[in-house]
């Protein structure tokens, strides 16, 4: 349970009313700012814009049209348009973020949930949300704050550096930005990256990647790890499961990889979509020809939602198969994730093949992992585990 709601005593039934959970997010009610910020204030509009704005960055202006290049939608916005993210808008010749410290969820979670299996191991993040996504996936998990605009949200009062201090206060080793998608809240990422590395405080990203090269590598500067989904490996899927292109992301892995940013990669599974075997050993391959073999590499369940909810969720054995290829392609970290239990949880040595960080769900059972190095053979194990 979210530990928030625990500081606040609530029952069962004042939990209720106060906060919905989707896929372990809290969603912070209206009357339930207090708790987190300290203030009872309520976002509201004002002169056409929501109250808490940021003027952005990354776009330009030709005449009466502006074209947004923070990512590869490229949108361009007359006056007072909103951008496919739903919190990107056009104001009296400017583009601003209405996305910029309003978050809508705000939750402490493992690191393990991210899932980041090779970063900081039982430590806790700080995790936050604001409203929006410049994604239209159908299989979207948190759809009720991605698909919406942040003025159709329950939000907070938290300004970058109220965030760092209750990150700091609730004992968290980072900061994550997760839930929806933290590309479309770039700004309030940004300036709370810069005053939680100050803090020595880890930033986390879960991404689906879709940004443009310039803005991620100023991102890069202030952050720690990323986990990013790639979806699948054809264009036309991914235009029609998401409404985006497969390019950018292999790029944006590329880059991040560049940059030395720990990285991740999660694809989830979806039956008739994404399950095709041979598609995942081109993936497999591709990631492993440009130098990502060491990226932990998870492959997970799909549960029936949103668009796709008549879908069955993944046969184990096809995530198994997946795996299997993965490896075989040179994946040395490769994981099966949403089949709490399954063996595939574990961390496999690639040297000596020995179990070293076994897990159940998001808990770690035992560790065999000191100074970077497998404890029975001395391999070096890839990731930042200190």
């Amino acid at each position: 349970m979210c530990e928030l709601i625990e500081q606040k005593n609530l029952t069962r039934r004042r939990f209720s009313k106060y906060c919905v959970l989707g896929m372990g997010a809290c969603f912070v009610g209206l009357d339930w700012v207090e708790t987190i910020t300290g203030s009872s204030e309520v976002l509201q509009a004002s002169d056409g814009l929501w109250k808490w704005n940021k003027e952005a960055l990354f776009y330009s202006k030709t005449g009466n049209t502006i074209t947004c290049q923070k990512c590869p939608n490229f949108c361009q916005l007359g006056l007072n348009d909103t951008g496919k993210c739903r919190n990107r808008v056009s104001y009296q010749g400017k583009l601003y973020s209405i996305a910029y410290g309003n978050p809508c969820a705000v939750h402490i979670d493992p690191i393990e949930k991210k899932p980041l299996y090779h970063f900081l191991p039982t430590t806790r993040a700080f995790s936050i949300a604001a409203a929006g996504c410049n994604f239209r996936c159908l299989n979207c998990q948190n759809w009720q704050i991605s698909q919406v605009s942040p003025k159709e949200t329950a939000n907070a009062d938290l300004m970058p550096q109220a965030v760092v201090e209750q990150c700091v206060n609730s004992g968290c080793e980072s900061i994550a930005y997760t839930y929806s998608e933290p590309i479309s809240f770039y700004e309030y990422v940004m300036d709370t990256s810069k005053l939680a590395r100050a803090k020595k405080i880890r930033n986390v990203f879960k991404s689906n990647g879709y940004i443009n090269e310039e803005p991620l590598r100023l991102l890069c500067k202030n952050l720690d790890a990323a986990n990013i989904d790639l979806k699948c490996f054809d264009e036309g899927i991914y235009a029609r499961l998401s409404g985006g292109k497969l390019a950018p992301i292999l790029k944006t892995l590329k880059t991040l990889k560049q940059e030395g940013v720990w990285l991740e990669i999660t694809n989830l599974v979806v039956p008739s979509w994404t399950d095709n075997l041979d598609m995942i050993k081109r993936m497999s391959d591709w990631l492993a020809a440009n130098g990502l073999g060491d990226c932990p590499l998870h492959f997970t369940r799909f549960s029936p939602l949103y668009k796709l909810s008549q879908l069955p969720l993944t046969p184990v054995s096809t995530l198994e198969k997946a795996r299997e290829i993965a490896l075989q392609a040179g994946m040395r970290y490769v994981y099966v994730g949403n089949v709490p239990g399954h063996a595939a949880e574990n961390t496999y040595c690639h040297g000596c093949n020995k179990l070293i960080v076994e897990r159940k769900g998001f808990r770690i059972l035992s560790n065999n992992i000191a100074q970077n190095k497998c404890r029975f053979c001395g391999e070096k194990i890839p990731g930042v585990w200190a």
